[in-house]
């Protein structure tokens, strides 16, 4: 059979509460973090990885491009340029 003791009791519901206070504190600590690191985020004005991914596919895209422009180019100069039977 077992008794209630009253001592017990207490120290057990001092110990949820401080497990109550804990918790509460750490959630707290870390909504602060975060508040901090988007304010030093927001002042050293960096990009957002969308934002990135976005310019990079259109850089991507014009690089292509260019290098298109580029072949074709140097393929039209030697169609143009004489054949030198010296060789």
């Amino acid at each position: 059979m077992q008794t209630k003791n009253p001592f017990m009791d207490e120290i057990a519901k001092a110990v949820e509460n401080a497990m109550g206070i804990a918790q509460t504190a750490g959630e707290e600590a870390k909504a602060a973090v975060r508040a901090q690191a988007d304010r030093m985020a927001t002042e050293l004005d960096l990009v957002r990885r969308d934002e990135f991914d976005a310019l990079k596919a259109t850089l991507m895209a014009e690089i292509a491009q260019l290098r298109a422009e580029l072949a074709q180019s140097k393929g039209s100069k030697r169609a143009a340029r004489p054949v030198d039977d010296a060789g």
